[in-house]
């Protein structure tokens, strides 16, 4: 196939007029200043293909349910355990293809979904022991996206060692063994790539993390709240960061997703390992401000859903830092999007770029909305939303044309998909 777009991020810069030809899914020539008037016109500013490094998919079904009153990130979460505790592969298939299609409506090719939703409410094995994971597995290919199924090992439901309690039986395999076995067990497809990741200090022990460290991508939540931390060092003496050290679990194959409630040595120790954040869900659950700034190797997530659109947690990042410092001007244009293609934060390293040889992933951003008409196309991100998104194409596939998604009804699967889930717990 082959594309003409009016504006596209390339080499670190806007151009104009770029070629670009996609064949069996990858990017075969970039020409910039192209006179080439036979190609699908792509009108607007092309990026590449949005990376949402730190999903939970079910966590959707509370959006616009849990907003008002006062509370925290914990009575929060006993909402959403309410939801954990509901969903069954079908139902989770059903709820996680919606979402699936929400995000590439908003540009998004390529999913880390830090999965931990894995036996039956009860904490007893589905006779298949993956297929919660397979639901989203075929949730994603039916929505046309990537998808990164950073399997979760959860042991414990507190710092101190407590066995799980409650729902959080269903997301425990017992022991790193059992976790191992299965996901060893799980099947390969072109579409999906298996990471792992250890939910937080507070669910894996020091030994089971050592026992993580080395695989790649490997994800973790870190130092979300406060609690978190104090609970860490009343245990084991340091920090989670410095614990995550201790055990070798930190380096570059690794994120660190939220990283919002760090010290100084924290931050250091933190150079060259990737960080996450999700500042939408951030703010939702009044976590924080994290210190992106001084952090590397920066991507993007929209966690808990609150909001799916990459270009807001892109902006906020730079917006977030102004309300921390007082300050104006923290990230270029070219590190926001930086942040928003970072794939290989997910272990998709052959996307990101609009360059030969990299997959066939792009967006187009309208420039005549009313949010983008005037802009300057070099500074479209710092206005637009993931309403302006008109096309995207992924592995060199037409997955949204004019705003909607060339295979379902996404708003229509959203509104059933929630209203089941919802149905379901009452």
């Amino acid at each position: 196939m082959r594309f003409l777009a009016d504006h596209a991020f390339v080499g670190g810069a806007v151009a104009r007029d770029v070629l670009i030809d996609i064949e069996d899914g990858r990017i075969t020539a970039v020409t910039p200043g192209s006179v080439q008037r036979t190609a699908i016109p792509l009108r607007g500013l092309v990026l590449p293909g949005f990376a949402n490094a730190h999903s939970h998919a079910f966590h959707r079904a509370l959006r616009g349910r849990t907003h008002t009153g006062r509370g925290s990130f914990w009575t929060w979460r006993d909402r959403m355990y309410e939801v954990a505790a509901a969903l069954d592969p079908d139902s989770y298939y059903r709820l996680a293809r919606a979402v699936y299609g929400e995000m590439a409506l908003a540009g998004v090719t390529a999913v880390g979904e830090f999965h931990y939703l894995h036996h039956a409410p009860d904490g007893a094995r589905y006779n298949d022991p993956n297929a919660m994971g397979e639901a989203l597995m075929a949730a994603a290919a039916d929505a046309g996206i990537r998808l990164t199924l950073l399997d979760t090992l959860y042991l414990t439901s507190g710092v101190d060692g407590r066995p799980p309690e409650g729902v959080q039986r269903r997301f425990s395999d017992g022991g790193f063994d059992a976790w191992a076995e299965r996901v060893a067990a799980a099947k390969p497809l072109p579409h999906v790539r298996i990471g792992a990741a250890a939910h937080s200090v507070r669910a894996v022990p020091p030994a089971e993390l050592a026992a993580l460290a080395g695989r790649s991508p490997l994800h973790i939540h870190l130092s979300e709240q406060r609690a978190e931390n104090e609970q860490c060092r009343a245990t084991h003496g340091c920090t989670p960061t410095e614990l995550l050290q201790r055990t070798g679990f930190l380096g570059p194959a690794t994120t660190a997703v939220h990283a919002t409630h760090l010290t100084d040595s924290d931050i250091e120790t933190l150079q060259g390992t990737g960080v996450c954040f999700c500042p939408t869900t951030e703010r939702d659950l009044a976590d924080g401000i994290g210190p992106a700034r001084r952090l590397t190797g920066l991507s993007l997530g929209s966690d808990s859903h609150a909001v799916i659109d990459l270009l807001e947690e892109a902006r906020a990042l730079e917006m977030d830092e102004r309300l921390a410092s007082e300050e104006r001007g923290h990230f270029t244009t070219a590190e926001l999007i930086a942040a928003m293609t970072n794939h290989a934060a997910i272990g998709w390293d052959d996307a990101g770029v609009i360059e030969p040889g990299r997959r066939g992933d792009l967006v187009t951003i309208a420039l005549d909305s009313v949010r983008t008409a005037g802009t300057d196309p070099a500074q479209a991100v710092l206005a637009a939303t993931a309403a302006d998104v008109t096309q995207v194409v992924a592995d060199g596939r037409l997955i949204v044309d004019d705003r909607r998604h060339t295979g379902f009804d996404v708003a229509r699967a959203l509104h059933e998909a929630t209203t089941a889930a919802r149905r379901s717990r009452t």
